[in-house]
């Protein structure tokens, strides 16, 4: 049975979520020695994880610091949207643009805010690098780039995120809730979505 919250209709806001990938000002997020860091690895989903909202999900986290994780779910696809449709509720201009894409819903916090995953030959002032490989950029100009023909080359687009606070995530690997492993594009772009978690088990390292 799909969730409730994977049914929900899409949100689109004109500010999306950069707030939400950059560290407080006040904080000190940086890690303490021998902390893990688990920035730009996948967490999969485990029988013990009894969360209906992960069921066989596959995780990118993109952020894992002393104040707690986030993460984009990339493999439960929500719905496909024209890409003029998506401009239009943005407020932007989508003269000349054609085609569809796949959204996907990232995790079930603030499903209203959207996160696009793409490849690093795609930069903005505002784009945070993920491993060198993938990167993610949360502002409206990406989508319109995206349908422009000027985006990346690769790209998933995500509403919602998976959220942890502080210790949270670490006291769920300790409960096997998870399993991770290495993060590959091939697996988070080109994959057929209804393999990404077996494959992402092929890779899996042993939890934390």
């Amino acid at each position: 049975m799909i969730p409730d919250w994977l049914q929900r209709p899409v949100l689109l806001l004109a500010l999306m979520a950069s707030a939400l990938l950059q560290p407080s000002a006040e904080s000190k997020p940086e890690l303490a020695p021998g902390d893990i860091s688990l920035t730009g690895q996948l967490l999969i989903a485990t029988a013990d994880n009894g969360d209906p909202r992960f069921d066989h999900a596959v995780i990118l986290v993109v952020r894992h610091n002393r104040e707690g994780a986030l993460g984009i779910i990339i493999n439960h696809p929500l719905e496909e949207r024209p890409l003029a449709s998506l401009l239009a509720e943005m407020g932007a201009d989508a003269t000349g643009v054609s085609g569809s894409v796949l959204l996907f819903a990232g995790g079930p916090v603030e499903p209203e805010a959207g996160f696009v995953l793409h490849s690093t030959d795609y930069r903005r002032a505002e784009t945070l690098d993920i491993d060198g490989r993938v990167a993610v950029t949360s502002t409206p100009q990406i989508v319109s780039d995206i349908a422009h023909r000027k985006g990346p080359a690769k790209k998933l687009i995500a509403f919602g995120y998976s959220g942890w606070g502080p210790g949270q995530l670490e006291s769920e690997l300790a409960l096997h809730a998870w399993l991770t492993a290495p993060a590959d594009p091939k697996l988070i772009f080109d994959e057929d979505r209804d393999k990404v978690w077996d494959a992402a088990m092929a890779r899996r390292t042993l939890p934390l």
